[in-house]
């Protein structure tokens, strides 16, 4: 069967060619992609060819929120698997290292992530993947759905490292994916109050829709008029006015998770502040050990992870789902779904 693949050569410069099938080595699997989630990440490559330090050098196949079908076995995986519908971590780790033996493997510096730099990605026909990163999908879960197990589990994490109980009062600052699976993950786990906000009214009234108890759009009022009072903080869009006043928003004792990633490496924060009030501030990288917990929240009902898909397109069209939510600010979460005609 062919394996055609959607290959970033260049800023703004999307190819569709022809790529080898690959093969399962030892302990790995080969998956035939159903569905692609596409993550900002992709956009920031596709519009700038880099992120950081991480620099597009050869042509990279993009994409990482992923889900499909086993097709193939390598040696020392049970064949039984063979046909088993699957959702797939991309993050490799190197298994031996410091952080990897602490479960920390989220950090592991030798990390293989598919759509980073020079590791190629998902949209494509076929991929490679360890088996024990392949995760298994109940059948009412769609491989639409199973793609987005990988924004699911940032906002899982985000939530983790909040320490979020529920009856918490949290903010969200950014209403794009990872800022509504968040909400939607800090309901789940028993948030009573959920403040989300954003700059484009489109995405407030999808919040709204989706379950938020409240939205601010912050280019008409600031969160210091707002006053909230909120338990927890998670910062999803990466802007530094945003991190500033969502900790300033915060109770005593309040907690602050840091999720969006800006365009520098160093920002300012409210020292004395926090000093004063004790506040907790972290940020997450990724996720660790958060697939299985994923899948039974969106398997239970308890997620309703399907409501934030917007568009779909072929893996021809990949280009076009790149350009999606530049082009309209509600066009949240686009499915590449390579079989698409």
């Amino acid at each position: 069967m062919r394996n055609q693949a959607a290959v970033l050569y260049a800023p703004h410069d999307i190819r569709l060619e022809e790529r080898p099938k690959p093969v399962p080595g030892p302990h790995e699997v080969l998956v035939e992609i159903k569905a692609v989630g596409v993550c900002g990440s992709d956009v920031h490559y596709y519009e700038h060819g880099r992120i950081g330090s991480f620099l597009v050098q050869k042509p990279l196949i993009l994409g990482h929120e992923s889900a499909g079908t086993i097709v193939e076995v390598g040696e020392g995986v049970d064949r039984a698997r063979i046909g088993q519908r699957v959702a797939i971590e991309p993050g490799v780790p190197c298994r031996m290292c410091r952080e990897c033996r602490h479960g920390r493997y989220n950090l592991c510096r030798n990390v293989q992530f598919f759509g980073t730099p020079p590791v190629d990605g998902a949209f494509t026909n076929y991929v490679t993947i360890p088996a024990d990163f392949a995760y298994p999908l109940p059948d009412k879960i769609s491989f639409e759905e199973g793609a987005l197990m990988e924004p699911l589990s940032v906002g899982l994490w985000a939530c983790r490292k909040a320490r979020l109980q529920g009856g918490d009062r949290v903010l969200i600052t950014g209403a794009g994916p990872i800022g509504l699976v968040s909400m939607k993950v800090a309901l789940a786990l028993g948030a009573t109050d959920v403040i989300v906000t954003d700059v484009f009214p489109q995405r407030l009234e999808i919040a709204r829709t989706l379950g938020a108890t409240r939205t601010v759009n912050v280019a008409q009022e600031t969160l210091t008029d707002a006053k909230l009072d909120a338990d927890v903080l998670i910062e999803c869009s990466g802007n530094r006015s945003a991190l500033q006043n969502g900790i300033r928003s915060l109770r005593p004792a309040g907690r602050a998770v840091v999720v969006g990633m800006g365009p520098g490496e160093e920002t300012s924060i409210p020292l004395a502040f926090i000093q004063n009030n004790e506040i907790e501030l972290t940020g997450i990288f990724r996720y660790a050990n958060t697939y299985r917990d994923a899948i039974a929240l969106v398997a239970s009902g308890h997620v309703d992870i399907k409501s934030i898909i917007t568009s779909y397109y072929s893996l021809e069209q990949t280009e076009q789902a790149l350009q999606a939510a530049k082009n309209d600010p509600a066009n949240i979460k686009p499915i590449v779904v390579p079989e698409r005609s």
